[in-house]
Parts: C-alpha cells; sequence; structure tokens
C-alpha cells in the first residue's frame, strides 16, 4: 500500500515582501491624501443630501450638542447645512412669496418644538401676499449672537433661493463690533468671511486672530476625517429625526431667564457707563445685509426681551442689558434706519415677562405667537407696498 504523501509546505514569503506591501500601502496613503488636499472634495460631498430626497428637509439649520438625544449636530460646512434644510428641496414654487427669516437661538427656536417657532406660527396663519400668493417662511436662524454671522447665512441664502423678502431679527447682544467674528461658523469659513468683508467693504479685519487658518495636512483626508465625519452623520441623524420630528434636546426642568441682579451691576460687557456710541454697534453689517438682499427689501425686527419686575430691576432689564445701554441702543437703531430708510419694527416689550423661558430672548410657545402676529402685520404691509 502506497504511503499518502503529505502536502508541500509553503515556500517561505521572499524577504523583503512584508516590507514592499508597507512601503506600498504608505505610497497609496500619501497619494490618497496628496490628492484629497489638491481637489478638495469635500464641498462637492456637502452637497450630496438624503434631506429633501429619501426623508424631508430639517425646518432649521442643523445645531445641537447632544446628537444622540437631539438627533442633530453642529457642523461648520455651509453646503451640507443648506442642503438638510428644508429651503433645499427644489425650485421656488410659482405661488410662493418667499420669506427668509434671519436671526439668532431665538428665530431658531430654543427650548421650541419646530410647530412653535415664528417660522412655524407665520406659515400657520396662512397668509395671501399680493397676486393671490402664499406667504412661506423659512427659518434661517442660528443659535449664538452674532450680525457677522447673520450675514453670512443671508448672504448664502439670498444668492440661492431667491427671497421675496428677508425678516432680520436683531437685539443689542448681536451688535457688538469687536466680538463679530468671534462665532465659530465664522471662524471655520474664513475665506467666505474675507468675501464678505471685501464685497460689502465691513469694519471687520480680513486677518482676524480667531479665523481657523487650515494647514496643508488639515486639508488632508485624515486631516479633514472629523469634517466627513459630521457630514455623513447629520445624514445619518436624518432617519430618527423624520421619525421623531426631535431636533433638539427638550430638558425636563430647566433655570428660568435671572429676574434679580446686584446693586451697582450697570456693566454692558467692557462698557460701565452711557453713553453707547455709534462705533460701538455694527450697523454696517445691517446696510450690508440690504446689499445682499439685492431686490428683495429687508425688514429689521429689533426682538423682545425680557423685562424683570424683580430685585434691582431699576438698573437692569435682564442678564444681558442695562437699562442705560439698551436704552441707548434703541435711540441708536431707530436714527439708523431712518437715516437710511430701512424698514424696521421694535417690537422690545411686546411680550410679557412671563413667555420667556431660559433666556432674555428664549420665547415661550405663546409668546411666539404674539411675535408672529406683530411680523405678519408688518410683513404684508411691505408686500403690499412693493
Amino acid at each position: 500500500m502506497t504511503a499518502s504523501r503529505r502536502p508541500a509546505p509553503p515556500a517561505p514569503a521572499a524577504p523583503g515582501f512584508a516590507l514592499r506591501v508597507l512601503v506600498k500601502a504608505a505610497l497609496l496613503f500619501i497619494v490618497v491624501n496628496l490628492a484629497w488636499a489638491g481637489l478638495n472634495p469635500l464641498p462637492a460631498l456637502s452637497q450630496v443630501s438624503a434631506y429633501n430626497r429619501l426623508f424631508p428637509g430639517r425646518p432649521r439649520l442643523p445645531f445641537g450638542e447632544d446628537p444622540s438625544k437631539a438627533y442633530n449636530l453642529s457642523l461648520f460646512e455651509l453646503d451640507a447645512m443648506f442642503g438638510a434644510h428644508e429651503l433645499s428641496a427644489g425650485p421656488k414654487p410659482a405661488g410662493e412669496y418667499r420669506v427668509l427669516l434671519m436671526g439668532d437661538s431665538s428665530v431658531w427656536g430654543f427650548l421650541l418644538r419646530p410647530e412653535d417657532t415664528l417660522a412655524a406660527r407665520l406659515n400657520a396663519a396662512h397668509l395671501a401676499a399680493p397676486g393671490g400668493k402664499t406667504v412661506r417662511a423659512y427659518n434661517l436662524g442660528y443659535p449664538i449672537m452674532s450680525l457677522a454671522k447673520d450675514l453670512l447665512l443671508l448672504d448664502t441664502a439670498a444668492r440661492r433661493y431667491q427671497p421675496d423678502l428677508i425678516v432680520w431679527l436683531v437685539t443689542l447682544e448681536s451688535f457688538q463690533a469687536d466680538k463679530q467674528l468671534s462665532h465659530p461658523l465664522l471662524q471655520h469659513n474664513p475665506e467666505a468671511v474675507r468675501q464678505l468683508i471685501q464685497r460689502y467693504q465691513l469694519r471687520l479685519d480680513p486677518q482676524d486672530k480667531n479665523f481657523i487658518q487650515p494647514t496643508f495636512w488639515d486639508q488632508t483626508l485624515v486631516g479633514q476625517r472629523r469634517a466627513i465625519a459630521d457630514v455623513l452623520r447629520l445624514q445619518l441623524y436624518g432617519v430618527m429625526w423624520a421619525a421623531t420630528s426631535i431636533d433638539q434636546n427638550y430638558p425636563a426642568t430647566y433655570d428660568r431667564t435671572q429676574s434679580d441682579f446686584e446693586a451697582g451691576d450697570t456693566a454692558f460687557h467692557d462698557l460701565k457707563s452711557p453713553p453707547l456710541a455709534e462705533k460701538d454697534l455694527a450697523f454696517d453689517l445691517l446696510a450690508a445685509g440690504v446689499r445682499a438682499a439685492g431686490t428683495a427689501p429687508v425688514l429689521f425686527v429689533n426682538e423682545p426681551i425680557f423685562i424683570s419686575q424683580g430685585k434691582n430691576s431699576d438698573i437692569r432689564y435682564d442678564f444681558f442689558y442695562p437699562r442705560w445701554a439698551y436704552d441707548d441702543y434703541r435711540r441708536l437703531l431707530a436714527e439708523q434706519s431712518q437715516k437710511q430708510g430701512w424698514n424696521y419694527l421694535d417690537v422690545w416689550d411686546l411680550v410679557p415677562a412671563s413667555q420667556f423661558t431660559n433666556s432674555p430672548v428664549h420665547l415661550t410657545p405663546a409668546g411666539s405667537q404674539l411675535l408672529a402676529a406683530k411680523v405678519a402685520s408688518r410683513l404684508l404691509a411691505i408686500a403690499t407696498a412693493k
């Protein structure tokens, strides 16, 4: 009986095989990263969105600090932000009178359900513009106060989405001339901000120290891995958002806005005494917004603030504002509006103190409804006049 033959053992790897594999992998890694940095495909990738296709567009721009609870997150790619918004659903309908709402977290709707934001309340009113067009408001508010941040979003939206009217809600805290470029969205988009500065001759420093200047390594595939992951995660969260309509965390309890203050507390940031000067406020950004809107009129709204009746409320309206600073601001804004011929609505004291939540500008649903009624009336007057 013939003995079975054992298979021959595999030939040992040629000397240096493993090294050659490692070298090729390293070269491929380098080539891919160099190509990514050279081509910069992230903006194009950001424009690819499942929103308005596989699931509905979001009614407010992506923003969130706890994605696991809010099915939302903050990111800095403007194309991805707008691509997720319902404004990007398709061409503007022929029968639509399009209104873009700009502003801070009060417009975005902090602690408000999507159906209770200013935009939603305006849409629920089923307003009709001249010519039988239906007024449709879109929420482009974004948290953290900065007129420069608002202008960046306004300029981007006005160029893409054919607005008929811009409603820009403002408050003193967003006007500080020396703090305009401290917003993270601006810091991560320095070139876009520099274009705004040049286009509108803004009194801002194009070399501001707050700008994040990407190195070559930052522009490689590895360097942009966080930004890429954020763009992809925004798409994934769209599934749960579409199923729940939850786009922020709603805590069971929260601290109400402060109503008692220390005696002698009259400071507004670094300013401690009147008067507030025109140079302290970034009025040039409002003028730039009018230009950015093109043929669409702009309505500036001095948004409601909490007016305290508590301890030492004779020297401060609220946590944000000493009375002297806010009164000076209202006077200066009214004067500028008259001088420039701006559409202006001042509703600073419209909402009672009971209808604010955790901030001097964050409203309850009832407060949002009060504001919507006032804005709707002025909005229709402008639409009719045009």
